[in-house]
């Protein structure tokens, strides 16, 4: 879809000028009237306000491109269970977008296979992700050796709270220093974060008792340790506001800012020698929101939930047709699968689910029992009706012999615990529905457990009327820069804003490109 060459139809629209983004706009007064032109003015014009190119290569931070070998600042980020899969990655990298690979709840070997693939895109932009799992610390140092011996160039950590020994190892392992004296890595992190005191963490050098522990297990050498230890685990964070999945729904216009006063205190305090770079996440479905981000200082934007409606998205048919009937109001919060024992909870979608209020009720019957055995007949008898179908015992059966094939030591751990074996029961439901709607399993439609936050409603409503309304045309690079098209084009109207007289619908500016390649 060539929109650019579409806008020239009619050059004299001010809408239309607004996307000719390799052009400055100026705003003049002649004759008495307000006119929008591009180039250059004439000499009985009153220049009132003035616009500079914009093209979408030029939005955020020169080095977080440089850096990723990306073409824009716009990334991908994972979707887990594989819904962030290998088409959506390459589709992204080959238009020039970082992207990555959602590994979290995937086997080592399902990981293996994709990152196989994914080696064939060379020198491209794309990445992986990582997750800590409080639960199987053996299981999350395994998923670390896998990048580790893949190569893979890029690491989107999330979930961890602090600089684990896994995460460490993964920033250090292979350190070198370059011919000009500045420490090379052989992969990069990228940070989600939605805590200032986590940012300033991740800005910080590895802990140095964790680097001498590494070092004593033989798991780096000294001077990898030395050199970990004058390098940021992180030169790339994102804030991560209310977003789909996990979240603390903290406002972006209050948590951003304040990340990048971390990311300023620690590149005084550290004196690096490389930049330290914050991205904004959450929220952000439409161009506004996305021009709204990078005026508040973000180097990069970081979308998800938009992009599990994408053709190249690993879910179901069934799943893309619901995000792209969602509005802004059809989400809701719900106890999280992989955190469900200390109450950390996810953002779903509400609309054509039931999977929120399937999943507070087994939470409010974990805190009352502490065990499977306490819980009142009545009660076992309804879940097992009308939420497991199937018996509790059975399900116990299949979630111990899962645990076995995964993690001996896991096993051993939940099997001695009967509150462990009571969350374990009720983890297999929390689990099992967000596959169920990955597969689009039919008889399980109500239970289904979709990740996204409001951003895709706002999304849905700023392409009404236009080809990327329907499910089956939302490719991945035509919405990344249908969205960054709208972003620039945002840019400059509110450039224009403050001239008196002069109206212009920035809503209407954001969107004139999808109506007119449409």
């Amino acid at each position: 879809m060539n929109l650019a060459h579409r806008l020239d139809r009619v050059p004299s629209d001010p809408l239309d000028l607004l996307h000719r983004l390799a052009e400055p706009l100026v705003l003049a007064r002649a004759g008495g009237r307000l006119r929008l032109t591009c180039g250059a003015p004439t000499r009985a014009d009153e220049v009132l306000g003035w616009a500079p190119p914009a093209p979408v290569e030029g939005l955020g931070s020169p080095s977080f491109r440089a850096v990723h070998g990306a073409r824009t600042t716009y990334v991908i980020g994972s979707m887990a269970l594989g819904i962030g899969s290998v088409s959506l990655v390459e589709a992204a990298a080959r238009a020039g977008h970082l992207a990555f690979f959602g590994a979290a709840g995937l086997s080592d070997a399902v990981v293996s296979a994709a990152l196989d693939e994914l080696r064939g895109l060379g020198d491209r932009p794309y990445g992986i992700s990582f997750v800590d799992d409080p639960s199987d610390p053996e299981a999350t140092a395994a998923r670390a050796e896998l990048l580790i011996a893949a190569g893979v160039p890029c690491i989107e950590v999330s979930g961890l709270l602090r600089c684990a020994r896994a995460l460490v190892r993964l920033r250090c392992a292979g350190l070198r220093r370059g011919a000009d004296g500045r420490v090379l890595s052989p992969r990069r992190i990228v940070a989600k974060v939605s805590r200032p005191e986590v940012a300033e963490r991740f800005f910080a050098p590895p802990p140095a008792r964790v680097l001498r522990a590494l070092v004593r297990d033989g798991a780096l050498t000294p001077e990898e340790a030395r050199l970990g230890a004058t390098i940021p685990v992180a030169e790339d964070i994102t804030c991560e506001a209310d977003s789909g999945g996990h979240t603390d729904r903290r406002p972006l216009a209050v948590l951003l800012p304040a990340v990048l006063a971390v990311r300023d205190r620690a590149a005084a305090t550290h004196g690096y020698d490389r930049e330290l770079r914050v991205g904004a996440a959450g929220g952000l479905g439409e161009p506004q929101a996305i021009a709204s981000a990078y005026a508040m200082g973000a180097d990069y934007v970081l979308l998800g939930s938009v992009h599990q409606a994408c053709v190249e998205a690993g879910t179901s048919a069934a799943v893309k047709r619901l995000l792209a009937a969602a509005t802004v109001t059809d989400t809701a919060v719900a106890p999280a699968p992989d955190l469900f024992a200390v109450g950390a909870e996810v953002q779903v979608l509400r609309r054509g689910s039931s999977y929120a209020a399937v999943a507070r009720r087994l939470a409010a019957i974990y805190r009352t029992y502490d065990s499977l055995e306490a819980i009142p007949p009545e009660v076992v008898q309804r879940l097992e009706e009308e939420v497991f179908r199937a018996p509790l015992a059975a399900i116990w059966e299949e979630t111990a012999t899962y645990l076995g094939g995964r993690s001996p030591a896991q096993l051993a751990r939940v099997s001695a615990d009967p509150k462990q074996r009571l969350c374990g029961v009720f983890r297999w439901y929390l689990a099992k529905t967000a596959r169920w709607a990955r597969d689009g399993e039919p008889e399980r439609r109500r239970d289904y457990q979709v990740w996204t936050s409001p951003a895709i409603g706002a999304f849905n409503a700023w392409v009404v009327g236009t080809r990327l309304e329907a499910p089956e045309n939302r490719r991945v690079a035509d919405v990344a820069e249908a969205l960054l098209r709208g972003a620039a084009a945002v840019r400059r109207a509110r450039a224009l804003a403050h001239v008196d007289g002069w109206r212009l619908s920035i809503a209407a500016a954001s969107r004139r490109h999808l109506l007119a390649g449409s």
